[in-house]
């Protein structure tokens, strides 16, 4: 993606690229790797991939509710 740190992303951006995580159908399984082990290096959330293939149960399944969960978490590690 060329970004070296999540505060180089708009959220936009952020929900774009979380997106594509989601929406598997146009890309290589090369592509999905790398895109995934990006996703865990940007956000360094404890779950990491988890957050998109095994989200808990209380919030939203979907590229939405994992820019929510990452931005939580985020804002309550500072």
């Amino acid at each position: 993606m060329g970004k070296k740190r999540i505060s180089d992303y708009t959220e936009a951006e952020f929900l774009a690229f979380v997106e594509k995580l989601f929406n598997v159908k146009n890309t290589t399984e090369e592509e999905d790797i790398k895109n995934i082990i990006e996703f865990k290096r940007l956000c360094e959330h404890p779950s990491g991939s988890d957050l998109i293939y095994y989200p808990d149960d209380s919030r939203e399944d979907s590229p939405e509710g994992v820019v929510k969960e990452v931005k939580e978490w985020r804002a309550k590690k500072r």
